[in-house]
């Protein structure tokens, strides 16, 4: 017998025990970062837990997240790229959606989204939107080099040779992944995120969220937040300054330190993250080297009509993404911390 109950903070050191020893969860499906959203963003958190015979068998961490317009839906995982159930088998992870379905249909929300990195297997609706990029590291630094394509070695080796590029790593340059971030985002025509989310992942997750930084002899020009989980570095926020990428090759540079410094300390998989099937971040990744893999989204339509559009593939937010661009910084800061609340 399987039984579903909802999380009890109590049980956060043995939910975490499960999800680190389950070969298809995530960081994301940690207490930590349930901890931290509900914190920064206030979403109610309907993490549900499988037991059977008082034993943990599977995790669906799961939020309660609130539209702009009042309509409420059910996430799995807000702000992160995976999510979905994991359990020690098929039936379990069944019996988790199963109850995320009934609590959707309860609560009347619009949809409960399910972000499964592999296909579960449930009697949903698809989405073919998003690809993820992973890749086994080398044994050794100097194969990161020798496996790379040649135009995207020649760049790096630029970075490094005519412009000095140096990588360093601490939590005192979490302010300036911050300013770096939210310039990048609001170039792109997106909301950024607030500090205080980026603090509190430091201090939910600990030494599993690391900040690294690049600088020429001048001035910091790159920043990023990885997160280590298993044997898997996930390459997650990244910042740059303006015309960092056209000038020093800067994510260039930072995706083949990253890797290097991965592979020193012993992790196996380098995760590159998601990107829209075919958008410029999506070919970026594949000139690096990286092969794509679909993600299996799925969705359970309650109250909403369609699966959500509201992301730059669809061609009805372009007006706000230019305006947003053009706005003065002093207005998108605070306003970022505002409206990522409703952008989950």
């Amino acid at each position: 017998m399987v039984e579903v109950r909802r999380f009890e903070a109590h049980s956060d050191a043995a939910r975490d025990e499960f999800v680190r020893g389950s070969a298809s969860a995530s960081v994301f499906h940690l207490s930590g970062w349930r901890r931290a959203v509900e914190r920064v963003f206030g979403h109610d958190a309907r993490d549900l837990i499988a037991w059977r015979e008082n034993k943990i068998v599977g995790v669906l961490p799961l939020f309660s997240c609130s539209s702009p317009f009042g309509k409420r839906h059910l996430i799995s995982t807000p702000y992160g790229v995976y999510g979905g159930p994991v359990g020690t088998d098929r039936e379990v992870e069944k019996a988790l959606a199963d109850a995320a379905v009934a609590m959707a249909k309860a609560d009347g929300v619009g949809r409960l989204e399910l972000r499964c990195f592999q296909d579960p297997g449930l009697a949903l609706e698809p989405s073919s939107l998003y690809a993820t990029f992973i890749q086994p590291l080398p044994p050794t630094a100097e194969e990161v080099w020798t496996r790379m394509p040649k135009r995207a070695r020649a760049e790096v080796r630029k970075a490094i040779e005519k412009h000095s590029l140096v990588l360093t790593q601490g939590d005192w340059y979490l302010d300036d992944l911050f300013e770096m971030f939210h310039h990048s985002k609001k170039g792109l025509g997106s909301p950024g995120l607030p500090k205080k989310w980026f603090q509190a992942l430091t201090q939910e997750l600990g030494d599993a969220a690391v900040i690294h930084l690049a600088r020429t002899p001048e001035k910091p020009i790159a920043a990023t937040m990885s997160f280590l989980f298993r044997d898997t570095i996930y390459f997650y926020y990244v910042g740059t300054i303006l015309d960092a990428n056209k000038n020093f090759n800067a994510t260039n540079y930072l995706v083949t330190r990253l890797q290097e410094w991965a592979v020193e300390r012993g992790y196996k998989h380098f995760d590159l993250g998601r990107s829209r099937v075919d958008s410029g971040p999506y070919e970026f990744k594949k000139n690096q080297g990286f092969e794509p893999t679909p993600l299996h989204y799925r969705y359970a339509l309650v109250k909403s009509a369609t699966l959500p559009t509201f992301n730059p593939s669809n061609p009805k937010t372009e007006k706000f993404r230019n305006t947003w661009s053009k706005l003065p910084t002093w207005v998108t800061k605070p306003m970022s911390s505002a409206l990522m609340r409703y952008l989950p």
